[in-house]
């Protein structure tokens, strides 16, 4: 079964969140919507909703992970639910047990949601197709193929900034695009949000074959894909997944594609300036542009707690309508 007709259940209710490409502008949009009721909970006395008290939740992660870990951990807990982080390089699976009895041997402890982080594509899938009836699955990042919890936090980040008509919109896309599943989910949530105009840009060693099918415009020069530009995503060079020499050197493409305050001058005055993570300062862009008055980085972290929030809530059935998550 393909990733996205198992994501959605009979009644067109969310069942896992694998990954963007398939789904619909509805659907998102309701993700969108139920992450604006959920944050305002970091704001209350007591962070708290009990929407999965007596739910228990793994965060699976075969990969290391700062942000995305402790936000679906801190999103599940203000959920009421319990949390369970498995260190992977203490567990059974450095042993050699194979992914199929970790599924098996933690659903026999009546686990409801696994949140699941793996260097290979297709992982978080596997865990779908396998998982019992009454289990979901999020993608928390799958080799170079999704991670669409990212992709939902960013266009939240992006709605907050720049309000909900995504139509009006011209969002640029920089940098390591071959490698970065952050990347192709952006394409496909901004696409199916009809934004006005997609850009990546990026030398063409670091860019996908065809990506042009993927509905976005490719520029090689940064300093003209930068042109009129309301939203730029930078992403991070991913060392770990290259393979051969796909870069003279960093200080080289510093010089021709990192962010500078000179090059954002191409951009509309107003232009808001976004990162997943972490940041390579002096190599993506100047600490300048990173800390800067039309960075939103931080908030982007912020955001990603209320966004994962909707998704886990939604998943299990248990979505609030809009405006009563922090009643």
């Amino acid at each position: 079964m393909s990733a996205a007709n198992l994501q959605i259940r009979p009644d067109g209710h969310l069942r896992h969140f694998l990954c963007i490409e398939g789904l619909n502008r509805g659907l998102l949009t309701e993700i969108l919507d139920a992450a604006e009721s959920f944050a305002g909970v970091a704001e209350q006395s007591v962070k708290k909703v009990p929407l999965l008290r007596g739910k228990t939740i793994v965060n699976l992660f075969f990969e290391a992970s700062t942000r995305t870990r402790t936000t679906f951990e801190l999103a599940a807990k203000r959920l009421s639910a319990d949390v369970l982080n498995i260190n992977i390089s203490a567990s059974a699976a450095v042993k050699g047990e194979t992914l199929l009895d970790t599924l098996r041997n933690l659903e026999a402890m009546h686990v409801d949601m696994f949140v699941v982080r793996h260097a290979e594509s297709g992982t978080a899938h596997f865990f779908a197709c396998k998982a019992l009836p009454h289990v979901s699955v999020i993608n928390a990042g799958d080799g170079r193929h999704e991670h669409p919890t990212q992709a939902m936090l960013d266009m939240f980040t992006i709605r907050r900034e720049k309000g909900a008509d995504f139509g009006r919109l011209r969002v640029a896309i920089v940098g390591d695009i071959l490698h970065s599943r952050v990347a192709r989910s952006q394409i496909h949530a901004l696409n199916l949000l009809n934004t006005g105009e997609v850009r990546v840009i990026a030398p063409r060693t670091l860019l996908p074959a065809h990506v042009e099918s993927l509905g976005v415009r490719v520029f090689n020069d940064l300093r003209e894909g930068l042109r009129d530009i309301d939203v730029v995503i930078m992403l991070r060079l991913q060392r770990e997944r290259m393979q051969g020499a796909l870069l003279p050197s960093e200080r080289e493409y510093y010089q021709l594609y990192g962010l500078t305050e000179e090059k954002l001058s191409m951009a509309r005055p107003d232009v808001t300036i976004m990162h997943p993570g972490p940041i390579n300062r002096g190599v993506e862009m100047d600490s300048q542009v990173a800390d800067g008055p039309r960075s939103v980085i931080l908030q982007q972290v912020t955001y990603g707690i209320a966004v994962r929030m909707a998704v886990m809530s939604m998943a299990m059935q248990q979505n609030t309508p809009a405006g009563t998550a922090s009643a």
